[in-house]
């Protein structure tokens, strides 16, 4: 089993940043790839960017690509999701979620472990 906390969201106004945290136990964090996932209200949850476990493939929905960084410390057992230019659509509970090993699939389904998330709102 992996344990996954999300920490850092809260309120910001439109572009500002917030940085979130997915400290992990467990398990070997280093052998999992990350990925964050949102979901506002009355919608699917939806990718939003991911990470492999190795570190060497990170990937971006588009409408995050250049403003949100995905990252991760194995030493810290810790994901990171930078996220900058804030939007108003970006208002969300943010989930991480992992599994082992993968290239970074980007379906919600492909994924066993889910912490219980961090609402980020962004105020216009």
């Amino acid at each position: 089993q992996v344990q996954l906390v999300e920490s850092g969201g809260g309120l910001v106004q439109a572009g500002g940043s917030l940085r979130l945290s997915c400290a992990a136990s467990g398990r070997t964090f280093s052998d999992y790839t990350l990925a964050w996932f949102r979901q506002a209200p009355g919608k699917e949850r939806e990718f939003v960017a991911v990470i492999t476990w190795n570190g060497g493939r990170t990937y971006y929905a588009d409408s995050v690509k250049g403003r949100f960084t995905i990252s991760r410390d194995n030493n810290q057992n810790t994901g990171y999701l930078q996220m900058n230019s804030l939007k108003f659509e970006d208002t969300a509970v943010y989930y991480c979620a992992a599994n082992f090993k993968s290239w970074g699939p980007t379906g919600k389904e492909s994924y066993d472990y889910w912490g219980q998330g961090t609402q980020v709102t962004v105020s216009s």
